[in-house]
């Protein structure tokens, strides 16, 4: 029965993860449309020299969603493998964007001014990226707790599935240690035959 269940919870992980990573290539996308656009108005890449100002909002976006995909990478080989060291880093991972992004939220809501705590971005998608929440609001608040949502979700089925423990592979599930479960489940193990040794016959002389 605990296989069933952790199976269940491993494949329910692999489905939330695979939507926080959908988030995050939709950011990436998003990024490479901004750096077109920039291109166009500009003339060159903003990674290449000009005398513009950086543009940090196409370096967010596109820092978050690259982010996003490797937490989702790592996300799959947590629940996959069910190690513990792997559940721990990436509980870690989640719990960290979510604090960064109750942050964000906090200073947006709280304080009238927030506008002034980000600098100035030459490319205009800042501000085109406000207009556009203020005029579709309500649908993007439902995308933004969605998303909180899931990576809560995430961190409960890690949670879950660290205090069932691996698969085991062995004889008796009490010789091994869940902490110390191999990362790969086909690992392969030496064998060892004990037995008594052998002598060989002495001649004599």
């Amino acid at each position: 029965m605990a296989r069933v269940v952790r199976s269940c919870i491993q494949s329910i992980l692999k489905l939330v993860n695979s939507f926080i990573g959908m988030v995050g290539m939709a950011m990436i996308l998003y990024s490479i449309w901004l750096i077109r656009a920039w291109q166009r108005e500009i003339g060159v890449l903003p990674f290449e020299g000009s005398d513009y100002a950086a543009p940090w909002f196409i370096y967010t976006f596109l820092g978050v969603g690259v982010t996003l995909c490797l937490i989702t990478c790592y996300g799959h080989v947590a629940a996959e493998t069910a190690n513990g060291c792997c559940l721990y880093f990436y509980l870690v991972f989640i719990f960290l964007l979510l604090m960064l992004e109750a942050a964000v939220a906090t200073d947006v809501f709280l304080n009238h001014d927030w506008e002034e705590d980000f600098p100035v971005d030459p490319s205009g998608s800042f501000n085109k990226f406000k207009d556009f929440i203020r005029s579709n609001f309500e649908f993007c608040k439902w995308i933004g707790l969605s998303v909180v949502s899931v990576q809560g979700l995430g961190i409960l089925l890690a949670m879950l599935l660290k205090a069932l423990g691996p698969h085991h592979y062995y004889e008796s599930d009490d010789d091994i240690d869940p902490e110390r479960v191999p990362l790969l489940k086909n690992a392969v193990h030496s064998t060892y035959v004990v037995g008594s040794p052998v002598y060989g016959s002495k001649s004599n002389v």
